[in-house]
């Protein structure tokens, strides 16, 4: 059996941990793969090992929004411990990595007989909630350029690199912004010295400048991520 470097994983008893990955399977993410349709039922449940994965809401004919964003310190299906299978949103690999997977079914059977397990997931559904409100009052409140620097934070702490592939239509996509708002920010933190962008390859090269620019949902989600498992981002 392989390393369970899923934070999330880590949390668990070694038997429960053990017995759960001895289920789950090694699965490679994909850039831009799907992992999730919304309103479709959840087939597999995920725990990045490396890469991430967006959660993206679509409404009408509105500009896609992300509404929250999941790497090897969390899972993707946690709302199975409430026994839904369905979900509002889509699920997009941002970043290419590695995830163990396990289906939906079998991961409702180890629900039912561990507890540890029931109190993870529970705590990661709780954490995503919060993420997902918080998206919500800083889509409506902040300004773009302290949420792009929020955003851009939150992929450097996922893809654990100081280098990432993004496009500046794909952080408007995931902003619900129009792009000339995404290229008029990320050039103005170029230019300052804070990262360097040249076709699709995305830099940080100051992070703490980043930090002070971010919006306070940042800092936020970060300590209540802290607060609830005892980890960071």
């Amino acid at each position: 059996m392989a390393n369970a470097d899923n934070l999330l994983l880590q949390q668990l008893p070694k038997d429960a941990r053990r017995h759960l990955l001895d289920q789950c399977e090694p699965f490679d993410l994909q850039l831009s793969s799907e992992l999730s349709v919304r309103g479709e039922p959840l087939s597999h449940a995920h725990f990045p090992i490396s890469g991430f994965i967006s959660l993206v809401i679509d409404v009408d004919d509105y500009p896609s929004l992300e509404v929250g964003m999941v790497g090897r310190e969390s899972m993707l299906g946690s709302e199975l411990v409430l026994g839904l299978a369905k979900t509002p949103w889509r699920a997009l690999v941002q970043g290419e990595g590695k995830s163990w997977r396990i289906g939906a079914e079998a991961l409702r059977a180890e629900i039912v007989s561990s507890l540890p397990l029931q109190e993870v997931m529970q705590s990661s559904l709780l954490v995503r909630l919060h993420q997902q409100t918080l998206a919500s009052a800083c889509e409506r409140f902040h300004e773009i350029g302290p949420r792009l620097a929020r955003w851009l934070l939150m992929s450097q702490d996922r893809a654990q690199a100081d280098t990432f592939h993004v496009t500046q239509e794909f952080m408007a996509l995931m902003l619900g912004v129009r792009r000339v708002g995404v290229t008029e920010a990320a050039g103005s933190f170029q230019q300052s010295g804070f990262i360097a962008y040249h076709r699709g390859e995305l830099q940080v090269l100051d992070r703490a400048a980043l930090e002070a620019e971010a919006c306070s949902c940042y800092a936020a989600d970060k300590q209540f991520h802290k607060e609830l498992t005892g980890r960071k981002n």
